[in-house]
């Protein structure tokens, strides 16, 4: 692969300060990811109090699919326009408030099924201006890392979202859930300390968020799109598109089975905390327990793989993950809530979840950072910035299969199982996701073996 710019990567040494600083965006975004969307609020939002977890899971479900088409239908060309205009820094820092100043309005979310709507309007909206975020947050990669180290860099981002996570959750615990000592967040009147969550939440995301803003340069305005209309860029992305897919159709390939495994990747973690909650019976604060373990899990999973992305290539991380990622949840659907006798031992339900639960956090960090650092090796010169925008775009272009999935499976199952009892088989829409992308990702040539695109102008 031939090195990008200076300014995009490869050609100098790394800077540390500027990986550091560029990791912290993803500890501070832990607090959306594991306190909101997966651990804390969203398991809020399907308890009883909203009208009862299956029918609060479905609509919840339900707003996350039309979440992932508005990113689908918007996403695309975001990327693209804030790359050509040289304001990916400041796409990303919009963006980073957005998400923060939604997740504060989740603090007039109450306990009641008259608020379902808005809190699940609210994180729909916030994991649209996150995927946002995340365009120009993934495309600062090559410009921090070096060809020979960007799988290691990339495992470090993701280990800091973890690592991010568990501080923050632990936070939340000694604060709000099982406060250390009296104050009034600890109230748990109108769900008041879920609620300051909210925005504990969004401070996090917004302080952590700042280093980036200032340590990574912005990036200088190219030719190619600059000063298009929002409707000629879709024009210019599929000239693009085109003009890849002839020069390096292997790049193409992997952003279509990426797109779908990384949907399922996404959904292990946004619908974990949910079912720990409604199919096994974990109270809020045992969530968060689990939460810590498995972010501690997941870090490792994560640097590990970072590690093993640059010696044996990030196609063989990402398939080893994804069938370890199937066993581990076929094993609880299989399983369930209920009890088992092993060998003379009693195993319960809530085993089961934390055994192969942990399975499933230890593979989700190598898929995710070893899927990022694929599509980077694939990077042509001075092109790395729109082409991480179409993978982290267009890749969720489908955003809406694992939540519609997930759905779907829960109303098929609710008239033929216990009541209660649907939610269990929402995991099995996931894995189907899951399975989908790596049947997509075996036709896919590793990195070292595909052609570099080399994109001619469109």
């Amino acid at each position: 692969m031939r090195p990008s710019s200076d300014l995009e990567s490869g050609s100098h040494a790394p800077h540390k300060g500027r990986i550091l600083a560029w990791a912290a965006w993803d500890w501070g975004s832990a607090a959306f990811n594991a306190v909101m969307t997966t651990f804390v609020f969203t398991v809020y939002l399907t308890s009883n109090a909203f009208g009862g977890e299956d029918q609060a899971s479905a609509v919840l479900g339900g707003a996350l699919a039309v979440a992932g088409a508005a990113v689908a239908l918007l996403a695309p060309v975001t990327g693209q326009r804030s790359d050509a205009g040289g304001r990916r820094k400041l796409w990303l820092g919009v963006n980073t408030v957005a998400v923060a100043l939604l997740t504060a309005l989740c603090f007039f979310v109450f306990p009641r099924p008259e608020f379902l709507l808005l809190g699940v309007t609210l994180i729909a909206l916030g994991n649209v201006f996150f995927e946002f975020a995340g365009v120009n947050y993934n495309a600062m990669l090559a410009q921090i890392s070096t060809p020979l180290n960007i799988g290691k860099v990339s495992g470090f981002g993701w280990g800091m979202g973890y690592l991010g996570g568990i501080v923050a959750l632990l936070l939340v615990l000694q604060l709000f859930v099982q406060p250390s000592f009296a104050w009034f967040g600890a109230s748990t009147e109108d769900g008041l300390n879920i609620r300051l969550v909210a925005v504990f939440s969004a401070l996090w995301f917004v302080v952590f968020a700042l280093p980036v803003l200032f340590a990574v340069p912005e990036l200088p305005k190219t030719r190619q799109g600059a000063g298009l209309g929002f409707l000629a860029s879709y024009g210019l992305l599929v000239r693009r598109i085109k003009a890849i897919y002839r020069t390096s159709p292997h790049t193409i390939y992997f952003l279509l089975a990426s797109a779908v495994f990384r949907d399922g990747l996404a959904a292990v973690f946004t619908f974990g905390g949910i079912n720990a909650a409604g199919t096994f019976g974990f109270e809020l604060k045992d969530v968060i327990f689990f939460a810590i373990f498995g972010n501690v899990v997941a870090a490792v999973g994560a640097i590990a793989g970072g590690f093993l992305d640059d010696r044996v290539g990030p196609k063989a991380v990402i398939m080893g993950s994804l069938l370890g990622l199937l066993l581990a949840g076929s094993v609880i659907v299989a399983l369930g809530n209920g009890s088992y006798s092993f060998f003379g031992m009693e195993w319960a339900g809530t085993t089961t979840f934390w055994i192969f639960g942990l399975f499933l956090c230890l593979f989700v960090g190598p898929a995710q950072s070893s899927s990022r650092a694929f599509l980077a090796r694939l990077a042509p010169q001075g092109e790395s910035g729109e082409l991480f925008g179409l993978y982290a775009t267009t890749g969720r272009a489908v955003s809406f299969l694992a939540p519609a999935l997930f759905t779907l499976c829960i109303a098929v199952a609710a008239p033929l199982v216990e009541p209660g009892e649907a939610q269990r088989w929402g995991i099995l829409g996931i894995m189907v996701v899951l399975l989908a992308g790596l049947l997509l990702l075996l036709r896919v040539k590793a990195p070292d073996q595909a052609e570099i695109a080399v994109v001619p102008a469109a």
